[in-house]
């Protein structure tokens, strides 16, 4: 090696970077308000409980319980938990760069998620959920915080490759998890369990009327109990075309406002997804005791 590359070497300083003297305070705040709140969703997700203030048929019922709820069999406010989480997290990273690079990262992938969700939510669902909401004012906070961040020794990188390019990412993701989602869901077929099957057949016999809409994430998971016998159930399709369109006359003539709304010898079971037990007791069917919850 020649003396003038010993040289160059030496003349060259180490590269030094800015720490952060305490944990980002601002970005730590923001992020645990986010963990409480898509910790209680997902709690309430995973242990079937109710969600506080989200009546049985409405808007926030319809957003919390439909496709865009669960993203690769998780509820989707688990993962907005793990991205509150990360961001918690990297609120304590001291080296400056790196922590507003990390937390411009996932804020931006949170922002576009939370607004893809919305959408979905106004427009395909036609209802609002006042938690989702209240998460994407949460990541946008977040996001404007970080803005605000920015070191001074990254004020020469360019914003607009930096955005593009996670942006970029986000939206194919966002493209693979949509068109997973409105892809249409199969029928269920063969072989049809002989207990499930008669109790269907019973329910039409006996009079008993399903009242449901298409849309309807419960009036789903209730057909969905009966498998490949959910086809004779005695169904009224009450709402084909969404939410805020006109119902049918079957279901206006009924006074039928809430899915599903199953009426049976006169009474009517509003708003819940009944087992194949409770159905059976409540029409007597004579095997109830043989058939799983």
């Amino acid at each position: 090696m020649g003396r003038k590359t010993k040289t160059r070497r030496q003349r060259i300083a180490p590269e030094t970077y800015a720490l952060r003297p305490k944990p980002n305070w601002p970005l730590l705040a923001l992020s645990s308000l986010g963990m409480v709140l898509t910790a209680y969703l997902s709690w309430a997700t995973l242990t079937g409980g109710a969600v506080q203030g989200c009546s049985a048929g409405g808007g926030c019922d319809v957003v919390l319980t439909s496709r865009w709820a669960t993203l690769l069999g998780l509820p989707t406010s688990l993962w907005g938990f793990f991205g509150y989480a990360a961001l918690a997290a990297i609120a304590f990273v001291r080296r400056a760069d790196r922590q507003w690079s990390w937390a411009w990262t996932v804020a931006v992938f949170g922002v576009c998620y939370s607004v893809y969700l919305t959408v979905v939510s106004l427009t395909m669902l036609q209802s609002a959920c006042p938690y989702c909401l209240t998460s994407l004012a949460l990541m946008t906070a977040i996001l404007g915080l970080v803005v605000a961040q920015r070191p001074v020794e990254m004020a020469s990188r360019s914003w607009l490759l930096s955005a593009a390019s996670r942006v970029a990412l986000a939206g194919v993701v966002i493209l693979l998890v949509h068109g997973n989602n409105v892809l249409p869901q199969e029928e269920p077929t063969g072989p049809e369990d002989v207990k499930v099957r008669a109790l269907a057949e019973h329910l039409a016999d006996a009079g008993v009327l399903f009242y449901g809409a298409s849309w309807c994430p419960h009036c789903q998971e209730q057909k969905r109990l009966f498998g490949a016998s959910a086809k004779r159930l005695p169904y009224v399709e009450c709402s084909l075309a969404g939410p805020n369109a006109p119902q049918s006359s079957a279901c206006t003539a009924a006074g039928v406002n809430t899915y599903p709304t199953w009426v049976i010898g006169g009474r009517r079971y509003v708003g819940q997804v009944m087992t194949l037990v409770e159905l059976a007791n409540a029409t007597g069917f004579p095997d109830a005791a043989s058939l799983r919850q």
